[in-house]
């Protein structure tokens, strides 16, 4: 199994641990996220610290106020390094707003093109968003791929992500009884456009609930995730592995 979004600068015990942990579950990869300079860097001594972690490097919505060209710059040297293999998160979140409107979409949109210039996938936050994310995705994303991170979309709008090419992934809310429409998107999503995610330490899945995530727990997502497409737990890491190996050139 795969873990392809979480913060491991977040988390406890150390990296190394919940590295362990992980191994020891059966997760054979984990990419974990920047949201700001000091965690991106963060994020890629953790990937050069250990075998199976990768990096992802962005700036968060939360935190966009002020990205300026040379954070975009700053970026795209950080995307150079080996261990990088996206950028982001970056996106739209509506429901926090911890950064102004415009600033977000502001380096929603320069993302993108660090995204673009570097030839490495973005994954997105989208929260309370979903409208203005597609649009923007649509109109200043061509030949970008994109993950959708923590997928929070309404069933009625896979069908345009998935026509734009856009993978989703789901996180541990899936598992929750109220996510009734989230598991019905996740039925909807091809094999080809399918990913699965922790968001460590956030949104620990249903049996975990009220515990501080960690990478090991992604089994127990993609456990549900299998019911909910009726396959296998086998058939259903095979799939998301190698998307993940095709997404992310681990």
């Amino acid at each position: 199994m795969i873990d392809t979004h979480a913060h491991l600068g977040m988390c406890e015990p150390d990296a190394g641990e919940l590295v362990a942990a992980a191994r020891e579950a059966g997760v054979r990869r984990i990419l974990t996220i920047g949201i700001d300079e000091s965690s991106n860097r963060d994020a890629i001594a953790a990937a050069e610290g250990n075998e199976e972690v990768f990096a992802c490097v962005g700036r968060h919505p939360n935190s966009a106020d002020g990205f300026d060209d040379a954070a975009a710059d700053e970026l795209e040297e950080l995307a150079a390094h080996e261990r990088v293999r996206a950028i982001g998160e970056t996106g739209l979140d509506y429901y926090r707003e911890g950064a102004p409107r415009e600033a977000q979409r502001a380096s929603f949109e320069a993302q993108i093109e660090v995204a673009r210039r570097a030839e490495l996938p973005l994954v997105i936050h989208m929260r309370d968003s979903v409208d203005d994310t597609f649009d923007v995705l649509a109109s200043e994303a061509d030949g970008v791929m994109v993950i959708l991170h923590c997928f929070s979309a309404p069933p009625e709008r896979v069908a345009d992500a998935v026509g734009k090419g856009w993978h989703c992934s789901f996180a541990g809310n899936l598992t929750y009884p109220r996510s009734a429409r989230l598991r019905e998107a996740a039925r909807l999503v091809p094999d080809e456009m399918l990913l699965v995610e922790t968001d460590s330490p956030f949104l620990a899945p249903q049996p975990l609930r009220g515990k501080p995530n960690q990478p090991a727990n992604v089994a127990e997502t993609a456990r549900r995730l299998a019911e909910v497409r009726d396959v296998s737990y086998q058939r259903l890491e095979e799939t998301v592995e190698a998307n993940a190996a095709r997404v992310f050139g681990w």
